[in-house]
Order: C-alpha cells, then structure tokens, then sequence
C-alpha cells in the first residue's frame, strides 16, 4: 500500500467537497447545527479571505485557544488552505502558559473564545497584551510579544483591540477571491501545517511540527484500521487541540468522506445523547471516558446500537471495561491506537476483527508505510521477540522537528531518521506490539528492573479495583520501590493490606506495592493522558513528610503508606 495522498489538507477537502458537497460533514447535535461539506466550504472560504485581508501570509503562525466549539473546525481548514501554521493551546491552560506558547511559536495572530471551566480567556489576553485596548486591529506592537500583530474574538460580541467573527467573515465575502485560489494552489504536502505542543506528561512543552502529509496521510491510515466509509458517523468528545481530535478524528472521517458528530467538552450524558440521536458508529475517548459513560446512572435509557467501531486510546484498557463497551455499548469493532504527536500521532493500531485480548494487552500492529523497531536502550541493537526495549519509528508521519529547537529535535530523530519514543514495548512473533511503560517510568529497585504496566495489569484483577497506576517511590535502601495508586469502584472496601497481600501470593515479593494510595482521580492532561511525574512527585511529597494522608492541593482522596 503506497501513501493516500499528495495533497494538502486544503486541497484534499476541495476535491471531497467536490465529490460529495451534500453530504453531512460537521454536526453539533445539542446545537441543532449541521454543516454538509459544501456548506461548510463556503464558511471556511470566507474566513480564509478574511485572515488574508487582515494580513495573513503563508508560513504564519495562528494560535487557536478554545474548546471544541464549530469555528475551531472552520480554522483548521481556512488556515490549511492558505498555508498559514495552525498553533493548537490546550484549553486549560492559563496565563503562564499562554505567554510561553505565543513567544514560542512566533504567533502572528491568536484566536479565542470567552472561557473554559474557571478559565477566562479575554481577561487572560487583556492582562498579557494590555496594549491591545489602545491600539489598531491588526497593528499591534507588543513588547512582550513583538510577532503577535492580530486578536480575533471567535464569537460575534465586540471586544476593544479585537476582530470579531462576523468581521472576518464579512471581510472575507467581499475580498478578491483570486489570492485565496492562489494560496490554495501554491500549498506544498511537506509544508507544516499544524503545530501542537506535547502535552508535558515528562517536562517542558516543545512544538512539534507537522505536514500535510504527516496527518493526512495518518488520519487515512486510522480510518482504514477501523474499515470507513462514507455511511460512518464518528461521535468525538476528545480535544480538537490534540491529535486525538484533529487526525484521529477528523482528518480520519475526511478521508473516508464520513461525518463529524461533535461534542464540545466532554460529559458522559451529552456523549450518550449524540450517539442517540445520530445514530453514531464510532465514538472516541481515553478509558476513563468509556468508564464514565458506562458507569452513568442513565446509561440504560439510550439506544446506542448504531455504535460499530471507534478508538480508545491515551491509556491502557482494563480488560473489564472492553467487554462492556462491546456488550453493552455495541461497539464491537472497537480498536486501540498507540502512538505520539511527534508521529502525527499513530504507528500501530489494533483491527476491528482482533480478539478482545489483543485489544487489551497490546497497541496492535504497525501502520502501512512505516517502520517499528524494539531497541535495547543502552546498545541501539534490536531486542528478541517479547523482550522489552524502546520503541523506534520512522516513515512518512514523522514530524518535521520541534520548532526552534534544534538540540531536542536531534535528541528526538536519530541520523538515520528513527524517532526515539522513550517508550518502552515489546513486540511478538505475529507482530503485535505491548507497551510496558515509559523509560523514565520504568522502576529500578537495587537492581532490579520492574515495568509499572505488569503490576497494573494485575491489579485489575482484583476485585473492587476500578483503575490504578504504578509508579517508583523514593527509598534510602533501594533507591526505588512501588507505589501503586488506586481508584476504588463504588463501595468497595478495600485497605492497603488487601492489596499488598493480594500481590505477595502472586507477585514476585521486589514488585510488590510498599505504598498504597487511594486517590480519587489521576493527575491528567486536558487530552487525558495520567501525569504519571505528578503521581511521583505526590508519592516522594507523601513518604517524605508522612506516611498517611491527605495528598496537599489534590483536594480529594486518602493516602495509605505502608512499610
């Protein structure tokens, strides 16, 4: 199988809106708002005119901050067709944040909704370019910022120093229509198109740039593993800001010419209701999602028997909760997908006919037009079937490089173009692929190597479990021992003792809990990968000060140590 396309992501969806302009593309159930592919063409061509006429030139970087809202999508298209870099900034973060990304990236224009949760977006913006209340739109001279020129208001309310939405869309009615075919036609498969910044699970955020062969070319791939077509209508409840939104979703429904069934942030009810009413076949989410749709008190009032296939991803699936979201939810062509931003983002994934085992205890098997290896980290040289090392990658999907960062960027991309994950995996004799943890994750104690995902995988097993995650504790004698956070399922009754005497009779006694802590929530990122450098530090914090406790500013949960 040769790559699907040489495309841009702009010229590809002209040519499907040119095949099947009728056809539903984007549909905001709780809004009522459907947008077939032709309609929304005409949308994102006028907002396309619109940044041009404000300044907008190829190679631009325009940041986006929002949730999940329609004109996220509208963005992601216009900039695509007229060569502009479209920077994704998680929603959740705040002031902070926001500086490091747009002097980073060289943001020439940031676009931005009111507010998400308890963060206000305008009064974020106002606090760090105070210059914009007193100055021209579209000329604006920061400090602080000197590449930031533009602020656009993704609504139609008027905000001082702001384009609005109607605005640029009013511009982009009346603009010349020529520059716009132009930029269409000039655009190039290898120019980046998009650039996302890794979600910080191990530290600094770099931004990872990526072409449009890099995530048009995944999103097909994706598709294919979960057998698309245009009859396909994909529920997507995960973050447009990260690949699991914008390839796995929608650049994977683009290429099959489905439909889009969104839902602009995650609740279990909303999610359950879309499938409804659509009559979804696929839905999306991170294992904590299904576990909140299937665990919701209303669960058994919606007809979700339309559901087929869909993705779990970010974090492994206990067992358990694939068997009920093929039992119960339908989906029985479920699939699971590894793989990170800097490989746009998946390299291996399950198929919809894999038993459930595969399903649960690997990432499946590599993508078509890439190559995997499983390295000894210490020697480069490839590990036998089954024994772990670092997984490698290298094809068409890797990332250009982290912008601005040369040194990380060489860290990353070997000479001969393999992308270190710095995850650790093994693969077997029919190619499936496990992942064990990650190389920071892994637990050394007095020498002896322990892999987090094998103690976490058993303790699923034990009753009254609902999650948990394993993690490496400070200690004076064995510079490390485990510590296994958990989750408990509603009533159960379950003590530190109860877990470490469930592991003795089975474990080997070094990978065995000497910490148990009961928490009620994961640390996580906004895309839902579990922060396990958060659990760590919790864990040091709660050793080294005492040994039961509350864990400071979590807010909720007990912790329960044990020598």
């Amino acid at each position: 199988m040769a790559l699907h396309t040489d495309l841009t992501i702009g010229q590809y969806f002209e040519k499907v809106v040119a095949e099947q302009g009728d056809r539903e593309f984007v549909v905001y159930p709780d809004r009522d708002l459907r947008w077939s592919y032709r309609e929304f063409d005409e949308r994102v061509d006028r907002l396309a005119n619109g940044l041009l006429a404000i300044g907008l030139e190829r190679g631009d970087h325009l940041g986006i901050w929002a949730r999940n809202v329609p004109d996220w999508l509208t963005f992601m298209f216009a900039t695509a067709k007229i060569g502009v870099v479209l920077v994704t900034v998680n929603p959740v973060y705040k002031s902070h944040e926001l500086a490091y990304v747009i002097k980073q990236s060289d943001m020439k224009a940031l676009a931005i909704i009111d507010a998400f949760r308890d963060v206000d977006y305008v009064e974020i913006v106002r606090g760090l370019v105070p210059e914009a209340s007193t100055q021209e739109r579209g000329y604006l001279e920061s400090p602080e910022f000197p590449k930031l020129k533009s602020l656009i208001y993704m609504g139609p309310e008027k905000h001082r120093g702001f384009y609005s939405m109607p605005e640029l869309l009013v511009l982009g009615e009346y603009a010349d229509q020529q520059a716009l075919r132009e930029a269409v036609a000039g655009g190039r498969a290898d120019d980046v198109v998009n650039m996302q910044y890794t979600s910080g699970t191990t530290g600094f955020p770099k931004g990872v740039m990526l072409t449009s062969r890099n995530i048009l070319n995944n999103g097909f791939f994706i598709g294919e593993r979960q057998k698309f077509t245009p009859e396909d209508r994909v529920c997507l409840p995960v973050p447009l800001f990260h690949c699991f939104g914008c390839v796995l979703g929608v650049l994977a429904v683009l290429t099959h010419g489905g439909t889009l069934v969104m839902v602009e942030s995650f609740d279990p009810l909303l999610v359950l209701a879309a499938v409804q009413k659509e009559r979804a076949t696929a839905l999306y989410g991170v294992p904590t999602m299904f576990i909140a749709e299937l665990g919701h008190p209303m669960f058994d009032m919606f007809d979700l028997t339309s559901l087929r296939t869909g993705i779990m991803a970010g974090s492994p699936c206990p067992i358990e909760t694939m068997r009920q979201v093929i039992d119960r939810m339908h989906a029985s062509e479920i699939t699971i997908a590894y793989g990170l931003t800097e490989a746009s983002p998946v390299f291996t994934q399950t198929s919809v006919d894999d038993t459930i085992e595969r399903k649960c205890e690997t990432v499946g098997t590599k993508h078509p037009e890439v190559e995997v290896r499983v390295v000894d980290p210490e020697t480069g040289e490839d590990c036998p079937h089954s024994v772990p090392g670092e997984l490698l990658c290298r094809g068409y999907n890797i990332m250009k490089g982290y912008y601005n960062m040369p040194e990380a960027t060489e860290k990353a991309i070997d000479e001969d173009g393999w992308l270190h994950s710095g995850d650790l995996g093994t693969v077997d004799e029919d190619g499936y692929y496990r992942i064990t943890g990650r190389i920071k994750d892994m637990i050394i104690r007095g020498g002896e190597n322990i892999y987090p995902r094998e103690i976490e995988e058993f303790l699923y097993t034990m009753p009254g479990i609902k999650d948990v995650q394993v993690v490496g504790v400070p200690d004076a004698k064995y510079g490390e021992v485990v510590g296994a956070f958990i989750t408990l399922s509603e009533g159960a009754n379950v003590t530190e003792g109860d877990v470490q005497e469930f592991t003795r009779a089975r474990l080997a006694r070094y990978k065995c809990p000497k910490y148990v802590f009961f928490v009620d929530e994961f640390p996580q990122t906004a895309s839902g990968k579990i922060q396990k450098y958060k659990l760590r530090e919790m864990a040091a914090e709660a050793v080294g000060t005492a040994d039961v406790g509350v864990f400071a500013g979590e807010g909720t949960g007990r912790a329960e140590g044990s020598q």
